[in-house]
């Protein structure tokens, strides 16, 4: 509204100042038609009155004809009313003076004209040459004084021109700059709107893909415009909301889970207890039972266990204990440990590892990440199948890759599978079991020791995780 309001203030202003020079323009062409152009017609009327009178005069004193004293007297009432016309109009000093003088000398021609007519009509003498001389005088001065009204009237109506050309320059002047103004200023408010409305709206895009990943912190900062500012605020109240709901989740799982291994760990030991026959001679049919009970009770507290440690990595309570250590020796470890499963499927594990610098690392969450990534190949690698562990050197740090010859995972699910209980749902593939936790707690692990994870993959040609950790 400021902006729109400043182009308007520009938009009248420039309006203002053309009303302005309009108007000087409308006065000045006024000036020019009712007052310089009559006083040029009135000049060429005053200077033929004048002519004609001074012809009537010579001829009436050589000739004493009434009827040429009658035109004497018709032309000086024309000169006195034209004279009279023109002090009328005129508009500046300089053209009153003018024809005030010419008025007098006017008055002094004629009063020269009536004392020779007294000495005509006396009969006495007088010097004719003398009274001739003195008219011819007056009239040639009062035709420089009307001279001097053509050249005022003829200055002045230049003036009043370049007034008009000046007049138009500044306007023209003042739309230019004003309408350069303008679009500047248009150009610039545009931005700025654009601007004011495209950051606050990418932060709250930015803010979106932090809360679907799962991070709630109510830090949007935006104050304007007012309505985005009130929908970052509404952000940060959801937020909030989110992260108390996820806190009490993670808390609910921590509870149970903390109340589930215990009774779990009775159930699992009194069920060795009985097939160890602690209890007595067990028969083929109970130790059956008995074995999937223990399998069961295994498989649920392997579930505790990741429920447990994602809540606790999720809420920044694990504790590492960073050491310097060689990653190739964990990647053997962890490849043995799973070697039975591998040679029960009949799966190849092929390692291809470069030297590597050591690194600080907590050697157990490292462990971790191997079993999982390692674990998760073999179960979706097809019997007969290979997995290939290799490590490298990478920018600033190591890379550790777990490749197999599975079905792969499709491009729109490969963003979603280090999320918690999300599993990829592979076409031609049987859903095998699993919570969904493995990735998210390799993901935790990674990130909490600096590093990041990924996967490359694609339907039908198998799948490598990588995770790279800094030097």
């Amino acid at each position: 509204m400021t902006g729109y309001l400043v182009l308007l203030l520009l938009a009248t202003g420039v309006s203002v100042f053309a009303i302005i020079q309009l108007r000087h323009v409308r006065d000045v062409t006024h000036s020019i038609i009712l007052v310089d152009n009559p006083l040029l017609e009135l000049y060429k009327n005053l200077s033929d009155a004048l002519l004609s009178e001074q012809r009537y005069e010579k001829k009436y004193v050589i000739m004493h004809d009434a009827i040429l004293y009658d035109g004497f007297r018709k032309s000086k009432a024309e000169f006195e009313q034209y004279l009279s016309d023109a002090a009328r109009i005129a508009d500046s000093a300089e053209l009153k003076a003018a024809l005030a003088r010419s008025a007098d000398l006017h008055q002094v021609y004629y009063a020269l004209f009536n004392e020779e007519m007294g000495y005509l009509k006396s009969g006495r003498q007088y010097t004719a040459a003398w009274y001739n001389d003195k008219k011819e005088l007056y009239v040639n001065a009062l035709i420089d004084e009307l001279m001097k009204v053509r050249v005022l009237s003829q200055t002045s109506i230049l003036s009043k021109v370049k007034q008009l050309s000046e007049a138009g320059r500044l306007a023209t002047n003042a739309a230019m700059v004003t309408t350069a103004a303008a679009v500047a200023i248009g150009i610039v408010l545009s931005l700025v709107i654009t601007w004011s409305i495209t950051k606050p709206l990418a932060l709250m895009k930015k803010k979106t893909a932090e809360i679907s990943s799962g991070l709630y912190e109510a830090d949007l900062k935006i104050v304007s415009p007012p309505e985005i500012g009130a929908l970052g605020q509404a952000f940060n109240f959801m937020c909030d909301k989110l992260r108390e709901v996820d806190k009490m989740k993670s808390d609910f799982y921590a509870l149970m889970s903390h109340e589930l291994r215990t009774p779990l760990t009775s159930i699992k030991e009194g069920t060795n207890l009985f097939l160890e026959g602690m209890g007595g001679e067990v028969t083929d049919k109970q130790r059956k039972l008995l074995s999937i009970v223990a399998e069961e009770s295994n498989r649920l507290i392997a579930l505790v266990n990741s429920l447990l440690d994602i809540s606790k990595l999720e809420a920044g309570m694990v504790a590492y204990n960073f050491s310097h250590a060689d990653l190739n020796p964990l990647i053997a470890q962890a490849v043995n440990e799973i070697a039975p499963l591998a040679e029960a499927k009949k799966i190849t594990i092929d390692r291809d590892l470069a030297a590597l610098p050591p690194l600080s690392l907590d050697t157990e969450r490292i462990l971790q990440v191997l079993r999982n990534l390692i674990g998760n190949a073999l179960k979706f690698t097809p019997r007969g199948g290979m997995v290939t562990v290799s490590s490298a050197l990478a920018n600033a740090g190591v890379s550790v890759s777990v490749k197999d010859t599975g079905p792969g995972i499709p491009q729109e699910h490969a963003a979603i599978i280090f999320d918690k209980y999300r599993q990829a749902a592979i076409a031609g593939a049987q859903r095998l079991e699993g919570t969904g936790l493995g990735l998210a707690i390799v993901k935790h692990i990674v990130n909490d020791h600096g590093g990041r994870v990924w996967v490359e993959s694609g339907a039908g040609r198998g799948s490598t995780f990588t995770f790279f950790l800094p030097v």
